[in-house]
């Protein structure tokens, strides 16, 4: 039941390293003013997402157990989430691997480290093409 609104307001943010998971929750929630739901893996992000319904999901790629490319197969062979715009976050940022995690269907790439105070504007500006390519 996913809720494809032109106006982002709540995000999911599944992350393995607690340094980032923390600077994150703070840019996005408290700077960027996002209702903001962090995992600390897959089991988990897949757990939450059906009571969180995330307009978006940002996913770090390289993780243990489950990384970011089979997080998003997971949340998109659930039907509700099928269609959840993803966003990969990782610093493995060479061409070939971004241009990977787009044929796998992420909206972009974010590269890490990223930018605390410019975080939520990146991603609206994401948001904006992609919901602007719908039309």
């Amino acid at each position: 039941m996913n809720n494809n609104t032109d106006t982002l307001k709540r995000l999911m943010y599944i992350e393995d390293e607690l340094d980032i998971r923390a600077v994150a929750e703070i840019a996005l929630g408290q700077v960027a003013g996002f209702e903001i739901k962090i995992c600390e893996n897959g089991y988990e992000g897949i757990d939450v997402i059906h009571n969180f319904n995330p307009q978006l999901v940002l996913l770090d790629v390289m993780m243990p157990n489950m990384d970011g490319p089979q997080i998003l197969k997971k949340i998109h062979e659930i039907p509700e989430f099928q269609n959840t715009p993803v966003i990969f976050i990782t610093a493995k940022a060479q061409t070939e691997e971004i241009d990977k995690l787009k044929k796998l269907g992420a909206l972009d790439v974010i590269t890490k480290p990223f930018n605390p105070m410019t975080l939520g504007n990146d991603i609206r500006t994401i948001w904006q093409s992609y919901h602007e390519s719908k039309r």
